[in-house]
């Protein structure tokens, strides 16, 4: 049987500097998508990576006395190894300084142009070098970038614009007839309305007044636009060239989620759907623009003092601490806020009291009734079925919110029954039942019950804090891992032996 194909991107990032836990949370999310689909069989493809020309990198560069290409080869290494700290499991790092995405940025940039869909012109306008991207007057918002709050600066220079306004109805139609494919609702309604219905501006898309950047190879002086040149990294990176494209590229497009930020859903949802229609090729099946991660003082940044790095994080908490966090505490459509607190207390009440506990003392029961071997007890009682009812009830119920991509909500129906799972120890007491040697079945049964519920949620939580879920897997030393044995309630193995009992989560004070 064929797997069903499954390609997921992040965006790529921008290698001005180290990324934030913001920009972290995106990798994280998408791992955990990706994690999910492969759990479910999916032949899944995962892609991220680095952008690294424009002007902003030129002048970083030159600030510490580099060459650009040393300069974003030092940050690509820096945000290469905290995407690896995160535990993510992509398949391919791309990097658009990378020679062959190079040469097929050229390839795209003179076929748009023979097709007559680039034109050469002036541009004139007001440009915000952190966010490479030009404005209007109108578009300002108290004379500042309407992206990041910052200066902007007048600019003339000679320029190629691509005919974005040629597909503008196009691009209308295709929103229209395919509602999904800009998510959340809140980000579609906000492109329509303040960006196509006001009427598409043409988009320049070559640059003189600087040098790093991909040449332009019939105009000595112009380098591709940094946004032509990025964008396109979905398709270079997968066998796409013109009139010469691999059967990769064939099976692999089009993407199935881009995953971006908020900030940047202009860029995915207007200008990348318009240079693909140019080029003949189909859409991404869906662009979800993900809130922010944003301090209790607002949006992370240099200036305001207030960025927190992941890799600190995780040197203090732990990898799968972090990623819980992440995974489970920023809402769908909403910003989410970090504090140090809220990551604590998340840790203290999900991870040690209800995860950690429920599996330290069960094995540990397990070990201290039955000598660690698992008992298969027939002694079934009303509350046990309720139980299992909510257990093999997880599947369609994170099946629905996964597809929804709303990935916290899945994490939450894990935790509910883990919680459910507590309860249930208070309710069938192991402790009485083992002073009764009449109820040794019955305390079987239970602990049984209990084992199995674990087995079956660890493998749901693989797909969000994967070291956890091992560590789960490996001390109840069962076989019992793929996603078809959570669909079945008593596939943990009768008579294995439990390994010794561990601590999952340390109970943590802030300092």
């Amino acid at each position: 049987m064929n797997k069903e194909k499954y390609y997921i991107t992040t965006a790529i990032a921008y290698t001005s500097s180290k990324p934030h836990i913001g920009n972290t949370y995106e990798i994280v999310l998408a791992d955990a998508i990706a994690r999910y689909k492969r759990l479910k069989g999916c032949n899944v493809y995962f892609q991220t990576g680095t952008d690294e020309h424009g002007e902003k990198i030129e002048i970083k560069a030159k600030e510490v006395g580099l060459e650009p290409q040393e300069y974003v080869d030092n940050v690509a290494n820096e945000i290469k190894n905290i995407w690896d700290i995160m535990d993510t499991s992509y398949d391919k790092f791309v990097r658009t300084t990378d020679k062959n995405h190079e040469r097929v940025v050229q390839n795209i940039f003179k076929k748009m142009y023979d097709k007559g869909d680039i034109y050469k012109g002036e541009y004139k306008g007001l440009y915000c070098t952190p966010c490479e991207s030009f404005w209007t007057e109108s578009q300002l918002i108290d004379g500042k970038c309407p992206d990041c709050g910052r200066n902007v600066e007048e600019k003339c220079e000679e320029a190629y614009f691509f005919k974005l306004s040629k597909y503008q109805d196009k691009l209308m139609n295709y929103i229209e007839n395919h509602p999904d494919f800009i998510e959340p609702e809140s980000r579609k309604n906000e492109m329509i309305n303040n960006f196509i219905k006001p009427g598409l501006q043409d988009l320049c898309v070559s640059r003189t007044s600087f040098k790093w950047g991909i040449p332009v190879t019939f105009d000595e002086g112009h380098i591709v636009y940094v946004w032509l040149d990025a964008l396109t990294n979905y398709i270079t990176n997968i066998g796409f060239d013109i009139d010469n494209s691999s059967e990769e590229f064939t099976y692999k497009w089009p993407a199935d989620l881009h995953l971006i930020g908020k900030d940047i859903i202009r860029f995915h949802t207007i200008y990348w759907p318009c240079f693909l229609f140019s080029l003949d090729l189909p859409l991404p099946k869906q662009v979800f623009g993900h809130p922010w991660l944003i301090m209790s003082d607002g949006k992370m940044s240099k200036s305001a003092g207030n960025v927190v790095y992941a890799d600190d994080l995780v040197n203090k908490y732990g990898v799968d601490a972090v990623r819980y966090y992440f995974l489970h505490e920023i809402p769908f459509a909403q910003d989410g806020v970090f504090t140090e607190d809220l990551l604590i207390s998340r840790i203290n009440s999900d991870l040690v009291n209800i995860l950690g506990n429920l599996v330290n003392r069960t094995i540990s029961m397990n070990k201290k009734y039955f000598d660690c071997v698992i008992q298969k007890g027939t002694c079934q009682e009303e509350l046990d079925e309720t139980l299992i009812k909510e257990v093999l009830s997880l599947d369609s119920k994170i099946d629905r919110k996964m597809d929804e991509l709303k990935v916290g909500e899945a994490l939450e129906e894990i935790i509910e029954v883990l919680r459910k799972c507590n309860k249930y120890i208070d309710n069938t007491t192991p402790w009485v039942l083992a002073k009764d040697e009449n109820s040794k079945e019955r305390l079987g049964t239970v602990l049984y019950n209990l084992l199995e519920s674990i087995r079956i949620c660890a493998i749901h939580l693989s797909s969000f804090i994967p070291s956890t879920s091992k560590k789960i897997l490996d001390n109840l030393n069962t076989k019992a891992r793929d996603y078809e044995s959570v669909k079945t309630f008593g596939e943990l193995e009768s008579g294995i032996t439990t390994n010794e009992p561990e601590h999952l989560f340390a109970r943590t004070e802030n300092n």
